[in-house]
């Protein structure tokens, strides 16, 4: 049975949203969305047990809102590694961190901003599948969720992987990203956030949260 966030308007809006008011396309991609939901998701949530591996890598944080209180959640790029994940337990772990990314949000708030930081960052990290599996469960099933994406300590090796990935980006979800320079840092995330809801690991005043304590 369909859980009430399923199925308000709200979410019907996102949808039609994310497909231009088209609503044919928009219906097609909800009903993917349902089917989905049921099969991956059957008990309504993932359980910490259920991505024990992944959380213990520590690259999920989560803590504080923007101007626009959209919650803000951290990725560290360099914790993730292929050689070590399991491609099913890291797709549960990335509907954990949606779900739990989407429950923190303030009554009348869809969306939420993500800074990736990707300080360290080398081949050892380098996971395509990984990246395009999340970015498609982000847009397929979270469609319209995501506010901005700053990506930020960006090695030049990391272009390698962006450009095998960058086609599989929707338009919609290319305008919300920003590759931050590493010398405009925090004056870049001031724009959009508060000092006192900046991570300290960035110059403001928030310790970072595990997600999994968020």
């Amino acid at each position: 049975m369909a859980g009430v966030q399923e199925v308000d308007d709200v979410t019907i809006r996102r949808f039609l949203r994310a497909r231009d008011l088209d609503v044919e396309k928009a219906s097609g991609l909800f009903l993917k969305y349902l089917k989905w939901r049921r099969a991956f998701v059957p008990n309504g949530s993932i359980s910490v047990s259920e991505v024990s591996n992944e959380i213990a890598q520590k690259k999920m944080f989560l803590q504080g809102l923007d101007k626009k209180e959209r919650p803000i959640g951290i990725v560290f790029g360099a914790k993730h590694f292929q050689t070590t994940g399991n491609p099913e337990e890291f797709k549960r772990f990335v509907v954990y961190l949606l779900d739990k990314v989407c429950a923190r949000m303030p009554r009348g708030q869809e969306k939420f901003v993500t800074i990736v930081d990707l300080e360290g960052w080398g081949y050892s990290n380098l996971d395509i599948r990984a990246y395009v599996g999340a970015l498609s469960m982000l847009q397929d099933y979270y469609p319209e969720r995501l506010g901005k994406l700053f990506i930020v300590h960006v090695p030049f090796i990391f272009m390698t992987a962006w450009k095998i990935v960058y086609p599989f980006i929707d338009n919609n979800t290319k305008k919300k990203i920003v590759f931050v320079e590493n010398n405009k840092l925090k004056s870049t995330l001031l724009e959009d956030i508060d000092e006192s809801q900046i991570p300290e690991i960035y110059g403001g005043k928030l310790p970072l949260v595990p997600i999994e304590d968020a």
